[in-house]
């Protein structure tokens, strides 16, 4: 890009009254770079006061564009990510603000605009509106709702309290705690002013919440939120939206302590009890040990009066009621008598009882006698010998029986065996294994067989000419000769 102070001559001189033939032609992109340049350079720096007008929230890139405004201009204004980020008051649609920054140009659209680095509201007013719309988008949510507020412990066990560790707050807090009833107090420290005490004491709160019970370290039974008072700004971490949202979504009681009585914050109405200060805050969250011992005691003393008065009382009814009952001597006289005679009844009658079973008996006595005993005792040995005599011929019959059916058996037994065929003139050839032959084919010559004969007689023989045709038939030889080999 060329220099652009030698067209800034070129053209003072085609005003001053130069033919225009003479003036530089300046390219669009010169011409604005070099008014970039100039008015960067005469408002590097400056402070502008204006409403804010076209605001939507942050683009998608972590960048805010939008105008400010008063009744005669308008003037475009962005913020980038990293100073938006910065920001402890953030814009708002509506809000009459002071921004700093520096004034540019944009090329593309032939507009100037300032690039705010810091913005602050103008004046109490305008932080005022801006509380009170934050207020009621949030009441609106229900995150004020009275049915939302959890109720305090009587004597917590654990108080967790979230203030600044060096202010003048925590010392008021303890010393308070200590005078009234001594607790466990566990402190985590934040900043209570500036662009990260918002951040801090959110986080704060929910670290206490996410302790858990019977761990290492102690989860309180109460939360305090403390700070001392301060200007409007300085108490405006405690009404970002960061912040009461914790606060209303804590599951621990916590007591909102911010400011002196006339301050009020976002917080306190999301808190489920405002302390109009930090000592009044420790004062809720416990009460007088004193105090509470003079109650148990006052509470012992009418105890006891009323358990002497109860006993009083129940001692006077039972002798009105006594007057009205008879005397014991008169409730008992005639049970007392009615014992008597039946006490004499029953002995009388156990004696009479006794001379009946004893007459009973002598009359029993008379018929008993040792020869009636015997006299069965015999009969019942004769039953007994007469049954064995029984017993016994009715065995020797079965064993007979049996007797005669064993032998008819053996003797069909012996008919099926083959011995009887041996017998009749038979013999049984076996092989050297002892198993019957019942064929010539596959015996070799010199194989050694045995022939066994009726009454075990039994001869060994040699298998010869085993492999020589076998005639068709054999004819009986006219002179009985002998029957030559079996094979």
């Amino acid at each position: 890009m060329s220099e652009p102070v030698s067209g800034r001559r070129k053209a003072a001189a085609s005003i001053t009254g130069e033919p225009a033939g003479n003036a530089h032609e300046f390219s669009v992109s010169e011409l604005s770079f070099a008014l970039k340049r100039t008015v960067e350079d005469n408002f590097g720096h400056v402070r502008v006061r204006g409403e804010i007008t076209g605001f939507r929230g942050a683009h998608s890139s972590g960048h805010c564009y939008f105008a400010l405004k008063d009744e005669g201009a308008r003037l475009e204004a962005v913020i980038w990510k990293g100073a938006y980020s910065k920001l402890r008051f953030k814009p708002a649609e509506g809000l009459e603000v002071i921004a700093t920054g520096k004034l540019t140009t944009y090329p593309g659209s032939s507009k100037y605009q300032i690039v705010i680095e810091q913005l602050e509201p103008a004046g109490v007013g305008a932080l005022m509106a801006l509380l009170e719309e934050r207020r009621k988008m949030l009441a609106a949510e229900g995150l004020f709702a009275a049915e939302r507020k959890k109720k305090l412990p009587y004597i917590p066990g654990v108080i967790g309290v979230i203030t600044s560790p060096t202010g003048a707050v925590i010392r008021d807090i303890l010393h308070r705690l200590a005078d009234r009833f001594p607790r466990h107090v566990i402190v985590w420290p934040v900043r209570v002013q500036g662009e990260t005490a918002a951040a801090e004491v959110a986080a704060a709160i929910a670290g206490f919440n996410r302790l858990a019970p019977g761990g290492k370290i102690p989860r309180p039974d109460l939360l305090i939120v403390a700070r001392g008072g301060g200007s409007i700004e300085d108490l405006w971490g405690f009404n970002e939206e960061i912040v009461v949202r914790a606060a209303a979504a804590s599951d621990i009681p916590l007591i909102a302590a911010v400011g002196h009585e006339t301050d009020i914050t976002l917080i306190d109405y999301a808190a489920d009890k405002r302390a109009p200060t930090p000592t009044a805050a420790a004062e809720m969250a416990v009460p007088v040990r004193a105090d509470c011992l003079a109650t148990v005691l006052d509470f012992e003393r009418r105890m006891l009066r009323a358990e002497t008065r109860l006993v009083e009382n129940a001692r006077g009814q039972i002798k009105g009621l006594a007057r009205g009952l008879p005397r014991l001597a008169d409730l008992i006289a005639l049970p007392r008598q009615r014992f008597d005679h039946t006490a004499e009844r029953l002995t009388l009658a156990l004696r009479r009882a006794a001379e009946v079973k004893r007459a009973r008996l002598l009359r029993v006595e008379g018929k008993l006698s040792p020869r009636v005993i015997r006299f069965k005792l015999d009969d019942g040995k004769k039953r007994v010998g007469q049954l064995e005599l029984r017993a016994r011929a009715g065995e020797k019959r079965h064993l007979a029986d049996l007797a005669r059916r064993l032998e008819a058996t053996g003797k069909l037994l012996q008919s099926y065996s083959y011995q009887g065929v041996l017998d009749r003139g038979f013999a049984v050839v076996r092989g050297a294994d002892g198993k019957p032959v019942r064929a010539s084919a596959g015996r070799k010559t010199g194989e050694a067989l045995e022939i066994e004969f009726a009454r075990d007689d039994r001869l060994g023989v040699v298998v010869s000419g085993a492999d020589a045709p076998r005639p068709a038939s054999r004819k009986k030889e006219p002179n009985g000769g002998s029957q030559g080999s079996l094979l």
